[in-house]
């Protein structure tokens, strides 16, 4: 009896946390527009479907890979190179959408006269975190 007691409190506690964190997931996405906005910059409102789904899906998948303790036979280097670079550009798209709904820039800009270099400040930025990232990675972890 303790037993299957304790197995339905795991699940409770399980099934809690999840819908925490998938409701949080669910609310960054609504809050900070990330789909209608990659639509706007791909040019493909016909395709918002498709980027919907590729967000289920892709939770989808690596929830029942984490749970399941799915392993891919791939070589690690090809594909944490490529896994990384995904990832990256999720951060990088979650990120600049953080910025875009604060409004960050364009009140920098604004405040320090810098709307003609506006291209220039995104890319300093952008290079900036690059450098960091790899200074951190390559020389500062060893």
């Amino acid at each position: 009896m303790i037993s299957w007691a304790s197995n339905l409190f795991v699940a409770v506690i399980g099934l809690a946390g999840g819908l925490a964190v998938g409701s949080g997931l669910v609310a960054l996405l609504i809050v900070l527009d990330l789909i209608p906005r990659l639509a706007q910059i791909a040019n493909g409102y016909r395709l918002s479907f498709w980027f919907e789904s590729a967000v289920i899906c892709g939770s989808l998948y690596w929830t029942f890979a984490d749970f399941m303790d799915w392993k891919l036979r791939l070589p690690s280097n090809w594909f944490l190179s490529g896994a990384g670079l995904i990832d990256g550009m999720f951060v990088g798209m979650l990120a600049a959408a953080l910025t875009e709904v604060m409004n960050v820039l364009p009140i920098l800009a604004k405040r320090m006269n810098l709307s003609d270099y506006m291209l220039a400040l995104v890319m300093a930025m952008m290079l900036g975190k690059t450098a960091g990232s790899l200074f951190d990675w390559l020389w500062f972890q060893w």
